[in-house]
């Protein structure tokens, strides 16, 4: 042991010295390169000395200089910074959809309701990804400069038509936290629905139900004066009225159907059905009239059952118009066809109704399925027709993203076929439940 100064613990190296370790081989590359140039006779030794020093000082003092950004980034933007757990607990108890972007309109967070209102939606995207409506995007970029809320109501036309009201404002997470913007969309479809449709209804009732009213306020007349004592006329007049009040009946029955359809049209039914069953009970339930026109209803099922997702009352509504419409305009053929195919995919579920009677002009086709649009409105209105039924089932094939097709040719008939998209059969249920039930 010796009496010499205990030892200094080490001195922490400089930022200086770290970072000129960090570069070393930077500096030795560019010390090689020198001493070439040097030995070329290109530079001399004091201007190679003088350049390895610039290279080494700009070695130290660049990267002070690259972290500011760097650390002025992480202060403003990350989104777990701006909106908190309390803010999300928030947006998800909203009752319709709603995000939250960053002024430049990017998405910072969003409730599940928005997320199954735009499926494409996703945090750190700009907004105009998921919703492409230009005066939306002209709103959030208004709300962000200016800082003044803005409603907007637009329209989608696909899949169904939709309306859709877009409430864009300014808003501050936080005390002091910066400044974002809140987006929430209010679907107005059942609102705009329900107008239209009074709207429709008072129009299409109104002109529908003039003839009918005429004839009945004609005929009470007669029976109030010159026939009030001719028991005969008195007979056939009354059956007349009875047929007419009844066809105002179905007018009225068919508007408020077609108007109940039209308000859920977006929602597509999501209950399973066999097609099977609905055919035959539709045939069996048209047998009286068929048997009154002497008309035979034939009807084919597949061995295996056909199932779909649907509303069973309105496939039994569409399958009810197709067949009846045979009935009554076919029944010169003596005979129509019910039969059900496919399976499960893509529009591979098909009820085929088929009749063999005069058929459809072709100039006729294109309109079969706008409301109150007759071929032949005289015999429409014999066979006591409301001009409605083609119109309710498509907007009912509409709702359950199907398809009404219609080919005929003049002589041979008129094929109607209804597809939709086959399901997978219902599970069977677990032993011990059909056993508790």
């Amino acid at each position: 042991m010796t009496d010499a100064d205990p030892p200094r613990p080490d001195r922490a190296p400089s930022r200086a010295a770290m970072r000129l370790r960090r570069a070393g081989w930077t500096l030795a590359a560019v010390a090689a390169a020198l001493a070439a140039f040097t030995a070329a006779r290109r530079l001399g030794p004091i201007e190679a000395l003088l350049a390895f020093v610039f290279v080494a000082l700009a070695t130290i003092v660049a990267p002070a200089r690259r972290a500011q950004p760097e650390a002025s980034r992480s202060r403003a933007a990350p989104a777990d910074v701006i909106v908190g757990p309390q803010t999300l607990l928030l947006l998800q108890g909203l009752p319709g959809p709603t995000l939250v972007l960053d002024p430049r309109g990017v998405v910072l967070a969003f409730n599940a309701h928005a997320g199954a209102a735009l499926p494409t939606i996703r945090v750190g995207d700009p907004v105009s990804f998921a919703l492409r409506v230009p005066e939306v995007l002209a709103a959030v970029k208004e709300a962000a400069s200016l800082g003044r809320p803005a409603l907007v109501s637009y329209s989608e036309r696909v899949p169904v038509e939709r309306w859709i009201e877009a409430h864009v404002a300014p808003a501050a997470i936080g005390p002091q936290g910066p400044r974002a913007i809140v987006l929430a969309l209010r679907d107005l479809t059942a609102q705009r629905r329900a107008e239209r449709t009074r709207v429709d209804f008072v129009a299409n009732a109104s002109h529908e139900l003039r003839t009918p009213l005429a004839s009945l306020l004609g005929f009470i007349e007669t029976l109030q004066g010159p026939a009030r004592n001719d028991e005969k006329a008195r007979d056939r007049f009354l059956e007349i009225m009875r047929s007419q009040a009844t066809r105002m009946s179905r007018l009225i029955d068919d508007l408020l159907s077609l108007s109940r359809i039209e308000l859920k049209a977006h929602v597509r039914p999501d209950a399973l059905v066999e097609l099977g069953p609905i055919a035959r009970n539709v045939a069996d339930a048209l047998g009286p009239l068929a048997a009154d026109r002497g008309v035979e209803i034939a009807v084919a099922l597949p061995e295996t059952p056909v199932w779909v997702l649907g509303d069973r009352d309105e496939l039994i509504r569409v399958v009810e118009n197709l067949v009846e419409n045979g009935v009554k305009y076919g029944r010169s053929g003596g005979r129509v066809d019910v039969a059900v195919e496919g399976g499960e995919g893509p529009q591979a579920a098909r009820i085929v109704v088929r009749d063999y009677g005069p058929g459809i002009p072709p100039e006729d086709l294109p309109r079969l399925t706008e409301r109150f649009y007759r071929g032949d409105v005289q015999a429409s209105r014999e066979a006591g027709g409301t001009g409605l039924g083609l119109a309710l089932a498509k907007h009912i094939m509409t709702r359950h993203a199907g398809q009404l097709l219609i080919e005929s040719r003049l002589g041979e008939g008129a094929r109607f076929t209804v597809t939709l998209d086959g399901a997978a059969p219902p599970k069977p249920a677990p032993e011990g439940a059909r056993l508790a039930g």
